[in-house]
């Protein structure tokens, strides 16, 4: 049987998922590798994988795409790991620097800078560390892990699924499980259910995880339980949806 090639984002809000590909049989028909969300993009658009837990923004690039599960990375409220930090406000920033791991974060900030925060900033791309190197008037998008570890040492940090929801009423979908090729429905239906199997989980997960790579302040299961938001309802459809024509826009 040829397995199918997966690739899953390697931070802390998908643990349930991983959780529950590795703890059910539909671990016997894939081969999965764990990434940042940037290289999990470019895996599925080089076609070096079959399927991708993807950042949003990516999917028009896709010939063949499809969403393929029930189950996302979501955000209904503030999400914590996607953040803009700063030691000024908003309308005092001149420059803002991109994490390099994102590419729907990224666009989320230059969507809200230009549609609805109207400030008019430059734009620098980064390497590793740069949240540590920063200007009174920088600022930066930091995800994952260390947004959270950082979060308490600006004056000012925005949570980007937040802000997103101020203006919008609509959830925001910071990555979808997708591929580039036909996926039979057997194996959608295996997979939702490995998913939501994980995300069942979350306590049983947590329990026999080691989390001692986050900070101190970080509660994992407060985290993945109020912060994270699994399921791709309809809401969350429409936000994206949203989304997409926004970045659209952008590019145009």
């Amino acid at each position: 049987m040829t397995k199918l090639r997966i690739s899953a984002v390697s931070y802390t809000n998908t643990f349930p998922f991983i959780y529950g590909l590795e703890n059910n049989s539909i671990i016997e028909q894939i081969e999965l590798t764990k990434d940042i969300p940037s290289v999990c993009a470019q895996k599925l658009l080089n076609n070096e994988v079959d399927i991708g837990l993807v950042p949003a923004v990516i999917i028009p690039q896709l010939i063949n795409s499809e969403i393929i599960s029930d189950y996302c990375i979501g955000a209904s409220g503030a999400v914590r790991s996607v953040i803009l930090a700063s030691f000024k406000p908003l309308e005092q920033i001149k420059t803002i620097y991109l994490d390099h791991h994102s590419r729907s974060s990224v666009m989320l900030t230059r969507i809200l800078a230009n549609k609805f925060w109207k400030i008019n900033v430059g734009w620098l791309n980064t390497t590793n560390g740069f949240e540590k190197n920063l200007k009174q008037d920088e600022a930066a998008v930091i995800i994952g892990d260390k947004a959270m570890a950082v979060e308490n040492n600006f004056p000012y940090t925005y949570d980007l699924a937040q802000e997103w929801i101020k203006y919008t009423n609509l959830p925001f979908v910071f990555a979808a499980w997708v591929s580039n090729k036909n996926i039979n429905q057997k194996f959608k239906s295996d997979l939702n259910k490995a998913l939501k199997w994980g995300v069942d989980k979350i306590d049983e997960m947590v329990s026999k995880t080691n989390f001692s790579f986050l900070a101190d302040h970080i509660n994992p299961k407060e985290y993945l339980t109020k912060n994270i938001d699994y399921v791709f309802d309809s809401e969350k459809q429409e936000g994206l949806g949203l989304f997409l024509k926004y970045a659209n826009d952008l590019r145009l």
